[in-house]
């Protein structure tokens, strides 16, 4: 059962408007974060060339990430969201465990200390995982039990938070669509470069997709209370005091200290959808960002760690494993991590986003276009 709202953002059912061809110039969010920055009105146009910003944010020398500007109702449906994610992680701890799933490993509903960070269990952040398209993927029992992570049907807290569903399902959906977007214009990138690129290929992956993967992230402030890893003779740490950082006001952390909110990764996808964060403070109100420093960084192929600041107003993309391989290395997946400061600054302050993962299904062949 697919559960999709109306989507009237594009003119024509291909997805595309029908104005006369112009090349984009590449362009970034500001002058100190060297994120490439497009807008909507040029994404919704089949005959714009990106073909220069392609290459600057997703091929080999680039960021592997680009952000969207001007996507209609998205500053609203993440203004919307974001603020659930707070108000379901400070339920009580029973509450909570009435929507994890550990027949999907955890990938469904609420995950909390289930994934390992360094080889510990991570209890530095919470997620809320489920398929913001198809409420019930497949019909199929046997299907739905080998591959539960994939498959199961959604499971939603509507009792404790009724607005949560279609809070989740908004963004989710519009995300989905910008995404559909960028993957043409991709896929023309690839085929130019490798003339036995599939035609539309990218976009027909996502498009027949029906186990996307939304994960609405709840970042525990680093003063948070959590049960101790791997040690028997406390269960429980009190709040611990934080002091001032080893951290220079004018430096960029190094690579051992940035990953302690998230560790070094890369997207398996194809491509995922990444909201600006939003920082809410215990009582649950939005607050700024307590120290610049916090938040998402990026390693690029040259080893050079940038801070990635997404504006609130945009969606940014990021380019996963599985695309880099069916362009033949054209482009490039990027290791990412999120940073927190543990200064008294952020004491009691979260941090929460959303991140839908569009990916092939799981049966697709993970193959690079031969010629590639």
């Amino acid at each position: 059962m697919r559960a999709v709202r109306s989507v009237a953002v594009h003119k024509q059912a291909s997805g595309f408007s029908d104005v006369a061809s112009k090349k984009v110039a590449v362009r970034y969010v500001n002058d100190s974060c060297p994120l490439v920055l497009i807008d909507y009105a040029d994404l919704v146009n089949e005959k714009v060339d990106f073909s220069d910003v392609l290459n600057v944010a997703y091929g080999p020398g680039g960021l592997g990430i680009l952000a969207v500007k001007g996507i209609p109702r998205f500053v609203e449906d993440r203004k919307r969201l974001l603020p659930l994610a707070h108000k379901f992680a400070n339920l009580s701890v029973s509450v909570k465990a009435k929507y994890e799933h550990p027949q999907s490993q955890y990938s469904f509903g609420w995950s909390h200390g289930k994934e390992t960070f360094d080889g510990n269990p991570d209890w530095r952040k919470g997620s809320y995982y489920n398929n913001p398209l198809y409420d019930i993927p497949f019909e199929d029992k046997e299907l739905i039990t080998k591959f539960a992570s994939f498959c199961h049907p959604n499971i939603w807290p509507t009792a404790e938070i009724p607005e949560f569903e279609s809070a989740f399902k908004a963004l989710g959906q519009t995300i989905n669509s910008a995404g559909l977007l960028l993957a043409r214009h991709i896929d023309q990138y690839c085929k130019l470069r490798c003339p036995s690129y599939s035609d539309n290929k990218l976009y027909q992956i996502l498009k027949e997709c029906r186990t996307p993967k939304a994960r609405l992230l709840h970042y525990f402030p680093p003063d948070y209370p959590h049960p101790s890893s791997l040690t028997s003779d406390s269960a429980v740490h009190n709040k611990h005091t934080l002091k001032a950082g080893n951290i220079k006001d004018d430096s960029i952390p190094t690579e051992a200290e940035l990953a302690s909110w998230c560790g070094w990764h890369n997207d398996h996808g194809s491509l995922t959808g990444l909201c600006s964060a939003m920082y809410m403070n215990e009582k649950g109100e939005e607050v700024k960002n307590p120290d610049p420093k916090n938040g998402l960084y990026i390693r690029d192929r040259k080893g050079v760690v940038v801070r990635g600041s997404i504006p609130v107003d945009c969606l940014a993309f990021q380019l996963g494993e599985s695309q880099q391989i069916h362009s033949g290395g054209y482009l490039s997946a990027t290791p990412h991590c999120v940073h927190v400061s543990e200064t008294p600054e952020c004491a009691g302050i979260s941090r929460q986003t959303f991140a839908l993962f569009m990916e092939p299904m799981m049966f697709e062949k993970n193959e690079r276009s031969r010629g590639c």
